[in-house]
This record gives C-alpha cells, sequence and structure tokens, in this order.
C-alpha cells in the first residue's frame, strides 16, 4: 500500500492510497492509535472514493463513532482509468434502456460482471488496511446502495470478517446465491417507486438473504430518493454490532 496524501482536519486523519492499480481513500479519527472497527464503504455508479454523499456518510462513522472508514475506487470510476469492456457494456445497456428495455436484469448481469474483478480487489484492501497500527484487527461492516450493493453483496457473501452490512437498491435478478450464502445480520433499504431496480427483484433479494437477523426498510420514492435518515440510521446500527 502506497499512502499519496496524509492530511487531517476537524478531527478526521484522510489518507489517499493506491493498493496495485486500485486508488482508495481512508479515514480515521485524527491522532488515533490501536484497532477499531473498520467500514468498507461502496459507492454508487458513476461516483467516487470522494463524492459528496460518500464523504458524508464516512466522516459521521468516524466523527459519531470512532470507527474506520475505507472506500475504495470502482473500476472505471474515480481515478482510475475506463475500462474499455465495462464503458462498452455500460454504453449499450443505456443504450437498451432508452430503447425501452428493462434496466433491471441488464443492471444485475454487469453487477455480476465488476464483482469477479472488485470482490478480490476489496479483500487486498482489508488486508492491507487492517495492517495498520491505527486500523488494526478489529470487526468489519460493509455498506452499499445500489452498485455498492451489486457489489457488495458478492463481497460479504465471500468475506468472513464482515460482521454487519447495509444493503439495498438492488435486485436478485444475478445475486440471489451469493445473498443465500451472507450470515452477518443486514439492514436492507428499498425504495418503493424504484424505477431501476423493480420492487419485486428488491424483496426478492431480501428474501434471498441467509442472514438469521435481517431488517427490511422501505420508503416512497425513486431510485435517488433515499431519506437521509436512512443513511443516519447506519451509525447506531453498526455500534450495536461491531463497537
Amino acid at each position: 500500500m502506497r499512502f499519496t496524501s496524509d492530511a487531517s482536519s476537524d478531527g478526521i486523519r484522510e489518507q489517499l492510497f493506491a493498493l496495485g492499480d486500485v486508488p482508495g481513500a481512508l479515514w480515521t479519527p485524527a491522532g488515533s492509535t490501536g484497532p477499531r472497527p473498520l467500514i468498507l464503504l461502496g459507492h454508487g455508479g458513476g461516483e467516487h472514493k470522494k463524492a459528496p454523499a460518500v464523504l458524508a456518510l464516512a466522516h459521521r462513522l468516524v466523527t459519531g463513532c470512532g470507527f474506520a472508514v475505507v472506500t475504495p475506487d470502482v473500476p472505471g470510476h474515480g481515478d482510475r482509468p475506463l475500462h474499455e469492456e465495462y464503458d462498452r457494456i455500460a454504453t449499450a445497456n443505456r443504450a437498451r434502456i432508452e430503447a425501452g428495455a428493462e434496466p433491471g436484469p441488464l443492471l444485475a448481469e454487469f453487477h455480476a460482471l465488476v464483482a469477479r474483478r472488485t470482490v478480490p480487489e476489496w479483500r487486498a484492501v482489508l488486508d492491507a488496511v487492517q495492517r495498520l497500527d491505527h486500523v488494526g484487527a478489529a470487526p468489519v461492516g460493509y455498506w452499499g446502495i445500489s452498485l455498492g450493493c451489486g457489489l457488495g453483496v458478492p463481497f460479504v457473501a465471500a468475506e468472513p470478517r464482515v460482521r454487519a452490512a447495509v444493503l439495498g437498491l438492488g435486485g436478485a435478478l444475478a445475486s440471489a446465491a451469493e445473498a443465500a450464502r451472507i450470515t452477518a445480520p443486514v439492514r436492507f433499504l428499498l425504495q418503493w417507486d424504484d424505477e431501476r431496480v423493480p420492487r419485486t427483484a428488491g424483496l426478492a433479494l431480501f428474501e434471498a438473504l441467509g442472514s438469521a437477523e435481517k431488517t427490511l426498510h422501505a420508503n416512497p420514492g425513486r431510485h435517488g430518493d433515499l431519506p437521509p435518515h436512512e443513511r443516519d440510521a447506519a451509525l447506531p446500527f453498526f455500534t450495536r454490532h461491531l463497537a
């Protein structure tokens, strides 16, 4: 892991890094030492490691809970170069959706493809970050909606260090088998009028989760209308299961 910047402000230390060809950001309480719970935050499609919504949630988890938060850039996002295959598929999918195709199956298939690359990348990021003295080998949580859910379901299923996860705005078309392998507690978010992920697909993904403890939180509105209080609720959820 190579750090490219290290700065502290308002009680938060931000370290930008590169692990091989994976850039990312790590936030911890300024001046902290010793192990602490770590949240891997999966950003949404078209976002990146320092998108406003990502920063806001990461800062709240650091200042409100004392956690460490890490966010890697997904291929083709942020500081990563254009991925020709993924870009070609995404462009073709947009054209098909504009022509009237159902977006759910196309998005699910694309997320499953990208996850085959991101899951091992994210596991390597966990390995590297937990070797740092100011993070350590404490329990891990995961937060990701939309693209972050499509990539997060196979990641959480594959990674036993994840003890709790917030997932949502995703469907079961390509991830039901992985969802069944998840046993960690899950808080699942669903937008009742989601125009990108059919309600039935979101409910099917919740049903497929193998977790003994899982809760469904449904709100009216479209894909991008997730209420702010659902992000706020991540703090007590992770504190209960990780701290």
